[in-house]
């Protein structure tokens, strides 16, 4: 693909546009003929012989033959449209522009104290407390309202949705429940931190159905997995071990593959749903992880507008 693309877009082109077409099978052809997992074994061959440690795409950055596949075959790279989907880069993109242009607002956001708390007005249907929280390298997010319903964990993308705010955002007083909803926020942290939450996770918890799934004879015999597709399951293994997944996470994930018995299949609901933000090293730090302390980093009050 990179060099059909490279033999029409040269330097020396009379033509102001290029445009390149790519045809992919549908899900239940390449059922059949493999299309993408043949892709992704010449990709894997392609970076074992330029090195594990080559860098494709951006400085930095260690490129998976899974990563690569999803880069060639994206929506923006495809057609130069975003994806539908939002994506954590989107975020990233915004702490380097305030990096790179405000250079005074970044240095006093790195001096922000631990337990910052603020609030603002937000579409949601009575006051709430959003916190995220900190162990060793494990973050959460919390939620509780002041209506008295359970307190939520939430992934990534949905808290960081939450926690967005424009520049000309206004600061509003923070509720009289503040500490209340926080106690519960807290609450939900330490028991997901806890030995009893590991406990809890009998046969109806998402992750351990998970667990058992892929620990499961037909997924831990299958031939077809590459390395670097053994190396990953084994990574998402030790993350449910360690939960470090939010249950929005586990719960799409199990709802996904829950009547799935294809292993291929069970590989591609796990790449496609468990977000490269949650890899880091977890099970090897275990010692050090249960004898760190549990951190508020900050607080947002919501009120309703």
């Amino acid at each position: 693909m990179i060099q059909r693309v490279g033999r029409v877009n040269r330097v020396d082109t009379e033509f102001d546009s290029i445009y390149t077409y790519n045809f992919f099978p549908t899900e239940q052809s390449n059922d059949l003929i493999k299309l993408k997992e043949a892709a992704e074994a010449k990709i894997h061959a392609f970076i074992e012989m330029l090195g594990a440690d080559a860098r494709l795409l951006t400085e930095g950055e260690v490129i998976k033959s899974h990563d690569l596949f999803q880069k060639l075959t994206s929506k923006q790279t495809i057609t130069g449209e975003d994806e539908a989907e939002e994506s954590e880069l989107e975020y990233l993109k915004a702490i380097r522009d305030v990096r790179d242009q405000q250079p005074d607002l970044f240095e006093r956001i790195k001096r922000l104290p631990k337990k910052a708390r603020s609030a603002k007005q937000h579409a949601i249907g009575s006051p709430a407390l959003l916190t995220y929280f900190r162990k060793d390298k494990l973050e959460k997010f919390f939620i509780s309202e002041s209506a008295g319903s359970e307190t939520r964990e939430l992934d990534f993308m949905t808290a960081i949705k939450n926690l967005k705010c424009e520049p000309d955002t206004q600061r509003k007083q923070i509720g009289n429940d503040f500490y209340p909803l926080l106690d519960c926020n807290k609450a939900a942290f330490e028991f997901a931190t806890s030995e009893a939450a590991e406990i809890e996770d009998t046969g109806r918890d998402n992750s351990a159905k998970i667990l058992r799934r892929l620990r499961s004879r037909e997924v831990r015999t299958f031939k077809g997995f590459t390395d670097d597709d053994e190396d990953f399951i084994k990574q998402v293994i030790r993350l449910l071990e360690d939960g470090a997944l939010p249950r929005p996470t586990t719960k799409k994930v199990y709802a996904a593959l829950k009547d799935e018995i294809n292993p291929l299949k069970i590989l591609g609901i796990l790449r496609r749903d468990v977000s490269s933000h949650f890899f880091r090293p977890t099970r090897a730090e275990q010692s050090r992880f249960s004898q760190s302390p549990r951190e508020v980093i900050l607080s947002e009050y919501l009120i309703p507008q």
